[in-house]
């Protein structure tokens, strides 16, 4: 009979580290998910001067836009966290789309190589970073479920494990965008 309750309590214990284990795994993988959503932002910042600098040198008298544009990445690059983060990226997103537009009417810039390597850079890394978002969206989803959902939450709620916000585009994101070369 000892043999047997010793058993349930090893069984028991060993339900438990699996189940701390699997909680433990998810908020690293979130954490490594938004990391590289953190990379690909990055390379996205890095390349905005370049691409601002080329337009300039066509269209210099649009000042507006260059100073929204580093007004927004400025905000971008200091902004934490993932609604922070979103909410700053989806404004200087924004301000992209102003710079595009406004490259629209110079059609000697539409066709420097420069710019055209630069557009198709951004548009290299508009698609990593919408993997890299959804990829942490979907870690996220995983993590926030287990933590929600019985009899991990009694356990997550005893280590403290807190659910992670998803990063979401904004609703003009979702739009699709007209490209006009």
């Amino acid at each position: 009979m000892a043999w047997i309750v010793l058993a349930v309590i090893v069984l028991f214990g060993i339900f438990l580290v699996a189940m701390y284990n699997s909680l433990v795994q998810l908020r690293v993988r979130s954490e490594s998910a938004w990391s590289d959503i953190d990379v690909q932002l990055k390379r996205r910042h890095d390349l905005i001067p370049n691409l601002v600098e080329t337009v300039k040198g066509y269209a210099a008298h649009e000042k507006d836009t260059f100073e929204n544009i580093a007004k927004f990445r400025s905000m971008a690059m200091q902004a934490t966290g993932p609604v922070d983060k979103a909410a700053a990226e989806n404004q200087l997103t924004g301000a992209l789309k102003s710079l595009f537009a406004v490259a629209e009417n110079y059609p000697q810039l539409q066709a420097a190589q420069e710019f055209t390597q630069l557009q198709n850079s951004l548009s290299e890394i508009e698609d990593a970073i919408q993997n890299a978002r959804r990829y942490y969206n979907a870690v996220v989803r995983d993590l926030n479920t287990k933590i929600q959902s019985f009899p991990t939450n009694i356990l997550a709620g005893s280590f403290n494990f807190q659910q992670k916000q998803f990063f979401e585009a904004a609703a003009a994101d979702r739009e699709p965008v007209a490209v006009k070369f």
